[in-house]
């Protein structure tokens, strides 16, 4: 039997605690995880893969995190994960079978159109340009964080920043307008 330095058994089957905190904290991770990977593919299906594939690789590289920043380092390799399958799809295209089967997932939102809007906005945005977009605005990242993230200088973020809000905003406000007619 053998102990680590704090006391711990580490033999087979016993995990440390900081193996124990290390999964925890990755799981407290999974729904800013989940929000960013269906930001970057714009599809869910293909944002849960994502996220699948990035959390499976946190924790098989555990080893590798130096221990500073998990939150950091788990977009990181998100990341890292979307710019290689975006390089295989441009090299591999495919093919999509009927779309769905034109089956329709149930909504509960409170005004679905204002979702589809909103949704069509994003995914209008590059691929870069929402990235940055989703780090900043939905998971509250500080620019140097996310210049960090994406090895981006980050005079890039606050640029790709700017025009991502701009475009959104004008794709937003040329939905809004309805047109009304009296009756007769």
């Amino acid at each position: 039997m053998s102990s680590s330095r704090d006391g711990v058994n580490t033999d087979a089957g016993v995990q440390s605690p900081a193996s124990d905190r290390f999964e925890e904290d990755v799981l407290a991770l999974m729904p800013a995880l989940r929000r960013y990977s269906r930001s970057l593919v714009r599809s869910d299906p293909d944002g849960e893969d994502l996220l699948q594939d990035c959390v499976e690789k946190v924790l098989a590289r555990r080893a590798q995190w130096r221990g500073v920043n998990l939150r950091a380092w788990a977009f990181t390799i998100m990341t890292n994960l979307s710019r290689n399958r975006h390089r295989h799809t441009a090299l591999h295209p495919q093919v999509e079978l009927d779309d769905g089967l034109g089956l329709q997932a149930e909504t509960h939102e409170s005004d679905p159109l204002e979702r589809s809007r909103l949704e069509r906005a994003l995914n209008g945005l590059s691929a870069e340009n929402r990235s940055v977009l989703m780090l900043v605005v939905i998971e509250g990242y500080r620019y140097q964080d996310v210049a960090d993230m994406l090895a981006i200088p980050i005079g890039t973020v606050m640029s790709r920043l700017s025009r991502a809000r701009h475009q959104l905003a004008e794709a937003m406000k040329d939905d809004n307008v309805i047109s009304m007619r009296r009756p007769k």
